[in-house]
């Protein structure tokens, strides 16, 4: 880790932890588990206070539907401890796409085809 990143991690939160998050989860946090994606879950010890440390890009959308349902406390159990019984029809969580290359584009889209000469159609030009 350079010199660069340090500093940077000192003063933004969009790089990954901040200096202080770093070290309060050092000093009270208790790993719970880590999801797929190797972002790490922690609390501390009378379970006042629930967090993750992304592993890459901050981006709320990329925790699965387990551990969020945690983090806000809709159950008390984190998923390492009892799984969620998930449908056979449920398909696998996916980060929000929108924004990106791999966001839903439909048919007729120019982000999906090249825009096709169009003879009937002339740019405004000023004269």
């Amino acid at each position: 880790m350079g010199i660069i990143s340090k500093v940077l991690s000192a003063f933004t939160w969009w790089n990954g932890q901040t200096l202080n998050t770093q070290f309060f989860t050092w000093r009270k946090g208790e790993k719970v588990g880590d999801d797929a994606q190797g972002n790490v879950y922690y609390r501390n010890a009378d379970d006042s206070k629930r967090w993750v440390i992304f592993n890459g890009e901050i981006e709320a959308s990329r925790i699965n539907p387990d551990w969020h349902g945690w983090l806000h406390r809709t159950w008390d159990e984190p998923p390492t401890d009892k799984p969620l019984v998930h449908k056979e029809w449920e398909k696998p969580h996916q980060e929000n796409l929108t924004g990106t290359m791999l966001a839903y584009a439909p048919g007729g889209s120019i982000r999906r085809e090249k825009p096709a000469d169009r003879g009937d159609y002339e740019a405004w030009s000023p004269e």
